[in-house]
């Protein structure tokens, strides 16, 4: 892991402390898979308010856009989930992975 992934990865795990404790309702998403071409490593991580903000990267393009909306909901019924992105998936072109690559990202809530 680089300097600069690892300074990305407190930077972000400090957002969700910081909302977290002004009382913003948060989710973490995080990159636990990758197999072939993914835009961001695994271990990468993206923290989301309930209201959509977010902070961080995961993938980049249309995947965060799923990302955050998945993970509002997260906050909301305060289940995790697991979601994958690929290009076996049929929303692959959608979302931006049409170079091959698959990611799999965790999302939870912060309590």
């Amino acid at each position: 892991m680089t300097n600069a992934h690892s300074r990305q990865i407190a930077d972000v795990l400090k957002a969700a402390e910081d909302w977290s404790k002004s009382g913003r309702d948060v989710a973490i998403a995080t990159v636990v898979e990758t197999w072939g071409s993914a835009p961001r490593p695994v271990g990468s991580h993206l923290v989301i308010d309930a209201e959509g903000n977010f902070e961080g990267s995961v993938s980049g393009g249309c995947v965060e856009g799923a990302v955050v909306a998945e993970a509002v909901e997260v906050i909301e019924t305060g289940k995790p989930t697991t979601l994958e992105f690929g290009v076996a998936d049929e929303t692959a072109w959608r979302v931006g992975l049409s170079c091959g690559g698959r990611i799999r990202v965790y999302v939870e809530p912060v309590n």
